[in-house]
């Protein structure tokens, strides 16, 4: 009986691989459009920019695990075995619902996806428990982490307008500093505005999100949050000066330094907040077998409640996860300008094919019909 497991266990880290291949795909474009449209760097700059960030940002999701393991459902209400067969239909679904949405050319976001997958599989082995057992239908709330689940839909709703009216701020404020006599704000400025743009991108990143790091120790967390006010004046100051004196003794555009770290910060919070969505439930999945075969119980005696406990996932498993995602926004980046390669040839190859056919017949013409319309008609149409 173990054995069907192990499989389980094995098609499920398969699954994994397929997922962060698949869901990558769907997402690359939003920490790398600003870099790549811009052309503030060479290509191979910038995927060196966001290969580091997803690296890293792999190592501070250990935190967001827990949305897997008990974030939706109460995992106390079922066993070992129904836990499985929940996690494993779970990335099933995810696997070809992405894949369809990509194939499609829509957009989709992979939390929303992965949080009611999880609601929906267990609602579903929820009533196939309740229709088997003495448990009544209005019962069926105790098996939903109710609160939770809605923390997290709410989070991702808000997070929508806090993005919308952030933009517009920002945008505004920008635009108001520099639209009107550029240059000589940008002396002036530069340097500041690159400082404070740096040191809220590493507060966010590194200072926010440190709790949420595999290595991270709690005295580590403690001093951060002590000292909190004066590293960032600190960090404030020396970047601006830094910056001022790039600008003006070596002529560096302080706007392309912002804009590799705004790249770098997109793909570090994009595989630190959207790696649960990918590895989670196989890694939770992972973590419910070890507690089972330790138990020595039956796989429909033995109750999942370990996993409310708060566990780091180890941090091999985050960066090897880290690494695949770097191959993955390579693959699809490299795929993308082949595709786009090609169309432009078929243009070119298009256009000069009939720009030839109409020369050659405009000169087979004779020269009383080769009027000043035909020749307009020929080489312009």
């Amino acid at each position: 009986m173990e054995s069907i497991f192990l499989l389980i266990l094995v098609f499920l880290a398969i699954l994994a691989a397929v997922d962060l291949f698949v869901g990558v795909s769907n997402d690359a474009v939003n920490f790398l459009n600003s870099a790549i449209g811009s052309r503030i760097a060479s290509f191979k700059v910038i995927m060196v920019v966001a290969s580091i960030g997803v690296l890293l940002g792999s190592t501070f999701s250990s935190g967001m695990m827990e949305i897997a393991r008990s974030g939706v459902f109460n995992p106390e209400m079922f066993t070992f075995n129904e836990i499985i067969i929940i996690f494993f239909a779970v990335m099933i679904t995810d696997v070809l619902l992405l894949d369809a949405f990509n194939s499609m050319g829509l957009p989709t976001s992979t939390t929303v996806s992965i949080v009611f997958e999880l609601l929906g599989g267990a609602v579903a082995a929820a009533l196939i428990k309740i229709s088997t057992s003495d448990i009544l239908l209005s019962q069926l709330g105790d098996f939903i982490n109710s609160q939770k689940a809605l923390a997290i839909v709410s989070g991702i709703l808000i997070s929508v307008v806090v993005a919308f009216v952030a933009g517009v701020v920002v945008q505004y404020i920008t635009r108001l500093i520099f639209t009107f006599h550029y240059e000589r704000m940008y002396r002036r400025i530069g340097g500041i505005f690159g400082g404070l743009s740096l040191t809220a991108i590493f507060y966010f990143l590194i200072m926010k999100g440190a709790k949420g790091a595999s290595f991270m120790k709690p005295e580590y967390l403690a001093w951060i949050n002590a000292h909190t006010l004066p590293i960032l004046l600190v960090l404030f100051a020396g970047l601006s000066v830094v910056l001022h004196l790039l600008m003006v003794r070596r002529g560096v555009n302080i706007f392309k330094i912002v804009i590799l770290a705004g790249t770098f910060a997109l793909a570090f919070a994009f595989a630190g907040n959207d790696l649960v969505n990918f590895v989670g439930v196989p890694l939770a999945a992972w973590e419910s077998w070890q507690q089972f075969t330790a138990s020595g119980m039956a796989v429909d005696a033995f109750t999942m409640e370990g996993l409310r406990k708060a566990v780091q996932t180890p941090t091999f498993y985050l960066l090897l996860s880290g690494l695949i995602m770097v191959l993955t926004v390579l693959l699809y980046l490299l795929k993308s300008i082949h595709n786009w390669t090609n169309r432009f040839n078929a243009n070119f190859l298009l256009h000069r094919g009939r720009f030839h056919f109409l020369r050659k017949e405009s000169q087979s013409l004779p020269l009383h019909r080769l009027t000043p319309w035909n020749s307009r008609h020929c080489f312009l149409n």
